[in-house]
């Protein structure tokens, strides 16, 4: 589902696994390279990410670029900057023990970034649905 508020756009998806598997996915820098299609490496002292966050980020196009997280809060939302520029948001929103959707937002301009955040929404998911035990 695509989203259009407040000159902003956000990416969602709903996941059919725990809330708390999805966040954990989400902010563990080893794995941003597995479901982010633009990372191909991440440089960060901290595994998973909280306020202040700080290192650097592999592109497609084979160079790094600074990130630092500028808002966190746990099992809901974070966001950063990659060098000055604010880059996308990160929003879970919580349905359920075993449901949430997941958000990516970005700026009207970014909308260029939105088959990306399919793909990472995609990812994501299946990595979260291949973690969970069978019912």
């Amino acid at each position: 589902m695509i989203l259009y508020e407040n000159n902003r756009i956000s990416v969602c998806r709903e996941i059919a696994a725990k809330p708390s598997a999805v966040w954990d996915i989400l902010t563990d820098t080893q794995l941003w390279p597995v479901w982010g299609p633009s990372v191909l490496n991440v440089d960060c002292n901290d595994r998973y990410i909280t306020t202040g966050s700080s290192g650097r980020v592999k592109t497609l196009l084979s160079f790094w670029l600074p990130f630092t997280v500028t808002a966190f809060r746990r099992l809901e939302y974070w966001s950063w900057n990659i060098g000055p520029v604010a880059a996308t948001g990160h929003r879970l929103i919580r349905k359920s023990e075993t449901s949430c959707i997941l958000c990516f937002d970005m700026a009207w301009w970014a909308a260029f970034y939105i088959p990306i955040c399919w793909l990472a929404l995609h990812k994501i998911d299946q990595i979260a649905r291949s973690a969970e035990p069978p019912a």
